[in-house]
């Protein structure tokens, strides 16, 4: 029947007569039962009147009744009878089993066509299963090109970024390649800066930097060095009430620096593997030397080397109450311990000594989390500062 509002859809008129082909089938079912238990009546009562029938012709007669009524006491109008009631009840039976096989040859229609009509639901399923797959892949497939594009959007707005900061600033490159500071302005664990280059093995070396904070307590860890299994290599850092510490294979030395004035310093640490020999300059003034900070220990190769942040895994897990507040310039480091009055002269902007390991470059540096590139004053113009 049509619903209300509209025509049946396929699918609904197919279900629709399979259930109407369900209760006729039933139907006939019950049919052929009551016609079945016909049969065996009339069978019985025709078996009765053969055997009377029988009887009387051969003059046993009886008396009373029986089955089929009160019967004539005349031999020959009971032998009539019977045959007339003989020929009904055999009339009946040929139209009964007439019927019969009517239903039956009709009863096997229903079937027939329920098999055609399961071959007819099969093929729509298998179809709608098609079609249902074909959207799984459109939709799959729609996915991948909405992640790729984000994708590739994202990496357009992150270069016009990029871009739009590089000509707020003034500067689409610094006027040369060592002329930018690494700014870090709170003290979180996002924001760093990290070199790209990694260090060889190591029997000494020398790092200076530039550094301006007016943090605290404590400026944080300007540097850290880490490698697998050790994350305090090479680690510099003022952490709390306690003294700027050097660390190296996580062994410590104090150093007698005291940086946070919110003044710009100029910071150099030279140490040798042999016997664990230090030094500590500021400002080109040696301030402190001692000896058996990590004696005869190498410093291992290709760890990461972090600005800004101290790291308890390689390059990662960093805690912000350790995290380094302020400006960071010509981070430099050499392969061996530099002369008293060379770091003199670096620091009284005398000579440019680029690191022979780690040079100062803005291609060498990357920023993270919101640490930015600035354009940094000349070094007479931080000599001012000081």
């Amino acid at each position: 029947m049509p619903m209300q509002g509209g025509a049946l859809s396929p699918e609904e008129e197919l279900r629709a007569a399979v259930l109407q082909l369900r209760e006729t089938v039933v139907q006939q079912k019950e049919t052929l039962g009551a016609q079945r238990e016909a049969i065996r009546e009339l069978t019985g009562k025709l078996a009765r009147c053969e055997g009377l029938a029988g009887g009387k012709a051969r003059g046993t007669g009886a008396t009373g009744k029986d089955t089929m009524g009160d019967l004539p006491r005349d031999p020959g109008h009971v032998v009539e009878q019977l045959s007339r009631s003989l020929q009904t009840l055999k009339d009946r039976l040929e139209s009964l089993e007439h019927q019969l096989r009517a239903n039956v040859s009709n009863a096997g229609l229903p079937g027939d066509f329920r098999e055609v009509l399961q071959r007819r639901l099969g093929e729509l399923e298998r179809q709608l299963l098609h079609k249902v797959a074909e959207l799984e892949d459109e939709k799959s497939l729609l996915h991948n090109e909405t992640s790729a594009h984000r994708q590739k959007t994202e990496s357009t707005l992150n270069a016009l970024l990029q871009r739009v900061t590089e000509l707020e600033r003034g500067n689409s490159a610094f006027k040369s390649p060592d002329a930018f500071k690494v700014s870090l302005p709170l003290r979180t664990n996002y924001l760093y800066g990290k070199i790209k280059k990694t260090l060889p093995e190591l029997y000494a070396f020398t790092i200076c930097l530039w550094l301006r904070s007016s943090a605290s307590p404590g400026i944080g860890t300007p540097f850290s060095y880490a490698v697998p299994g050790q994350a305090n290599e090479i680690v510099l850092i003022e952490w709390g009430n306690n003294p700027i510490e050097l660390l190296i294979n996580d062994k410590v030395a104090q150093l007698p620096l005291f940086v946070s004035d919110g003044k710009w310093h100029h910071i150099c640490v030279t140490w040798t593997t042999r016997d664990g020999m230090w030094e500590a300059f500021q400002d080109g003034e040696k301030l402190g030397t001692g000896e058996n900070l990590a004696p005869w220990h190498p410093i291992k190769p290709g760890g990461v080397l972090i600005l800004g942040q101290e790291q308890d895994t390689v390059g990662g897990r960093f805690d912000a109450t350790q995290a380094f507040v302020g400006e960071l310039s010509q981070f430099n480091i050499w392969d061996r311990v530099l002369r008293a009055q060379e770091i003199v002269n670096i620091a009284n902007c005398s000579t440019n000594m680029p690191g022979n390991i780690i040079p100062w470059v803005d291609n060498n540096v990357d920023v993270f989390g919101g640490a930015s590139k600035w354009p940094v004053e000349t070094c007479e113009e931080r000599l001012l500062d000081l």
